[in-house]
């Protein structure tokens, strides 16, 4: 009895064991492919990289268009690893998602990607992706409104060119009543210390006082705003970005943000 029953305890030990080797096994297993979890396809790598969609991605690869670290690869299902250089006809590429987010800004958060500045825009943009988005641009403290945000070099160059890119709409309420001679001077241009300063627009708000104004203009920051109207004697008391190119704050709340639709994308590339 007594062996009988040593038999089943060293039966159970080796189940146990078997347990216990397939629970180590499984942790190879696991290890291995969190080891791999890393490594990319290349047709993904390349669409990421929003050079193309991923099946586009197969014909380019197909016809040697890609290289990865130097080498071109024609290889169907080639796996991109950490660290690695890939290149479509000859630039480097990002497999990082490209991300487009805009922010309805209030009031209190300074437009920097900067540390240890207090509250800053990125805080309220924080869960929007994982990407690494930065704004476009400048809004003030104390300035609110449209904030574009993404990690696509293209459309950055794109808003930083003051005489081809896009055009912003601010909302202004100033500290007193702009004089019709001053407004025409602005939309006219002139020069501060022999530099021209020009803007798209700038008219009275429909249905407000004078002190209230509408001005386009394809500047990126706000302190261009301020240099102008300080030029004049007026002070801000508020400023409000209403619109940049065709997008607006239609549906995005104070404080909320949105990601652009690809319709919305496309109408901003061909801005």
């Amino acid at each position: 009895m007594n062996r009988h029953k040593g038999k089943g305890n060293f039966s159970k030990g080796k189940q146990d064991d078997r347990r216990y080797m397939n629970k180590a096994g499984n942790k190879s297993t696991s290890g291995k492919m969190a080891k791999n979890s890393d490594e990319i396809r290349l047709n993904k790598y390349v669409a990421n990289a929003g050079v193309c969609s991923r099946r586009e991605a197969d014909v380019h690869i197909a016809t040697g268009l890609v290289s990865v670290n130097g080498k071109v690869i024609t290889e169907m299902g080639y796996k991109v690893k950490p660290g690695d250089e890939v290149r479509y006809d000859g630039s480097r590429i990002s497999p990082e998602k490209k991300a487009y987010v805009l922010l309805n800004k209030p009031k209190g958060f300074a437009t920097t990607t900067s540390e240890g500045k207090g509250r800053t825009v990125m805080d309220l943009v924080a869960n929007a992706t994982n990407s690494k988005i930065k704004p476009i641009g400048r809004l003030g403290r104390n300035s609110k409104g449209l904030l574009l945000f993404t990690n696509d070099d293209t459309i950055h160059k794109k808003f930083t060119n003051s005489k081809n890119g896009v055009a912003r709409l601010f909302h202004i309420e100033l500290d007193k009543n702009l004089k019709l001679e001053d407004l025409k001077k602005i939309q006219n241009g002139f020069k501060i210390d022999g530099k021209l300063i020009e803007v798209e627009e700038i008219s009275y708000i429909d249905g407000a006082t004078k002190k209230e104004v509408g001005l386009k203009i394809k500047n990126t920051g706000n302190t261009i705003i301020r240099t102008i109207l300080e030029f004049f004697n007026y002070d801000i008391l508020s400023l409000d970005c209403v619109a940049i190119g065709h997008l607006t704050k239609k549906d995005i709340p104070r404080g909320h943000w949105k990601h652009l639709t690809e319709q919305e994308l496309n109408t901003l590339r061909m801005l």
